[in-house]
């Protein structure tokens, strides 16, 4: 009915050693100050078949130059909307190489996060969303973030309420 179930992306202990279970295990997005330490993880990536998607996200001057560059880049489907909720219907249906993963890896994030704070939240909470559902499965999402300023933060991403179970999620269900 619902198809095969797939197994754990990570197997003990030899996955642990790995770069990308480093990246993964407190969230889908890193972020990295100096290039060196960028450039080695996308060289690990790729001699581990990754697929990596690069971004210059310094030319993004607005929100739209930012839907346009990842929609041209990822080659989201002609009718794409351009806005932030057909975004997360796009990254939802990513191409993940089976026997590997994906990472977008965005250089120079931090001009674009300076300038439009919220909107950037907004595009790495929707990156840490469907990371997680692609790991359900089986498939691995990373994003690596280059930022030139050493001390940029941003508030968590992915976070997930709690949730009533499916036959008592209707407020009637509970006696309410």
């Amino acid at each position: 009915m619902f198809g095969r179930i797939k197994m754990a992306v990570f197997k003990d202990p030899e996955g642990y050693d790995r770069i990308d279970w480093d990246l993964l295990q407190n969230g889908s997005i890193t972020l990295f100050w100096r290039p060196q330490y960028l450039d080695e993880t996308i060289d690990w990536l790729k001699q581990n078949r990754y697929k990596i998607t690069e971004f210059d996200c310094s030319t993004w001057n607005d929100e739209k130059a930012m839907h346009i560059d990842i929609s041209d880049t990822l080659n989201f489907p002609s009718y794409y909307g351009q806005n932030l909720d057909a975004l997360n219907d796009c990254i939802s249906e990513i191409d993940i190489p089976d026997k590997a993963g994906h990472a977008l890896v965005m250089k120079n994030f931090d001009v674009f996060s300076k300038a439009f704070y919220k909107i950037s939240w907004i595009l790495l909470d929707i990156l840490e969303t469907n990371s997680r559902l692609h790991l359900l499965h089986g498939k691995l999402f990373l994003t690596l973030l280059h930022s030139n300023d050493p001390e940029i933060q941003f508030d968590p991403v992915g976070a997930c309420s709690v949730n009533w179970n499916r036959k008592e999620w209707l407020n009637k269900n509970r006696g309410i």
